[in-house]
């Protein structure tokens, strides 16, 4: 691919990669997918990112040491949610920028995120927010476009220093306590409210009333981005309430965006 004109002063280098194409839709992005590299060597991680034959891309990667790499220019579709859903929309690349976190993941002892790496993300997603409207809750994850295939960016990535910089929404979980609970193999209307919830928040899930293996994944997605002291798929009070917390915190900053708009 030709060499192009970094999108943002914050950009270190550019770094061609072919694997994209164009946007449909939307004329302008209004989501951020954060995602984890997922290999040993971010050298690796960005080849990868940059060969055709693997079909993959990100419009960034933010180094270990905060140097920011940009692989595909934000006006063009890069590949990296892959099969996604979110606000009934299927065609996230589309609707997207993605940036990718140079960190082993999962698979390589899951390191902590550096405070350098995390500082420069910021930057970044603010510089985005100069040439795209994004709400707060379009910040997400890899795993909350996708949690039936994908655990990044993780339970380890700090939600809530992004949220205190400006970048995306979070709101203090409820703490876990001794409460009843939902889980694999119940029913009724209590999973059918809880289903709607988290559809109502932007997830990809049908509202079925049973709490099958869908459900326990999108869950676990849910609770690995805003309950990541305990991921296990199990729906108790401190789900329920960080849930009803978040979409109430949603719809105050809507409100409040509107009442700004009409003075």
């Amino acid at each position: 691919m030709t060499p192009f004109a970094p999108d943002s002063s914050v950009v270190e280098r550019v770094e061609p990669s072919p694997n994209f194409d164009e946007r449909t839709g939307l004329a302008r992005p209004d989501m951020i997918v954060l995602h984890y590299t997922g290999m040993q060597f971010a050298h690796d991680a960005v080849h990868r990112l940059c060969d055709p034959k693997a079909r993959v891309s990100a419009h960034y990667v933010v180094l270990e040491n905060g140097s920011i790499l940009q692989l595909v220019p934000e006006s063009k579709r890069a590949w990296h949610a892959g099969v996604s859903s979110w606000n009934g929309d299927t065609d996230v690349n589309s609707r997207s920028i993605g940036i990718e976190l140079a960190n082993p993941g999962h698979d390589f002892d899951y390191p902590d995120f550096p405070p350098r790496q995390i500082a420069a993300l910021i930057t970044l997603c603010r510089a985005i927010f100069t040439r795209n409207i994004i709400r707060p809750e379009n910040v997400v994850g890899h795993s909350d476009v996708a949690p039936s295939r994908k655990r990044d960016p993780g339970e380890k990535f700090p939600w809530k220093r992004l949220a205190q910089s400006g970048v995306g929404l979070w709101v203090e979980p409820v703490p876990i306590s001794n409460s009843s609970k939902l889980g694999p193999g119940d029913s009724g209307d209590k999973v059918t409210d809880l289903q709607k919830a988290l559809q109502q928040y932007g997830y990809g899930i049908e509202v079925t009333g049973n709490y099958d293996a869908a459900t326990t994944e999108v869950v676990t997605a849910f609770q690995r981005h805003f309950r990541p002291a305990q991921v296990d798929g199990i729906t108790d009070n401190s789900t329920r309430e960080t849930l009803r917390k978040l979409l109430l915190a949603r719809e105050l900053q809507v409100l409040a965006k509107s009442q700004q708009g009409t003075s």
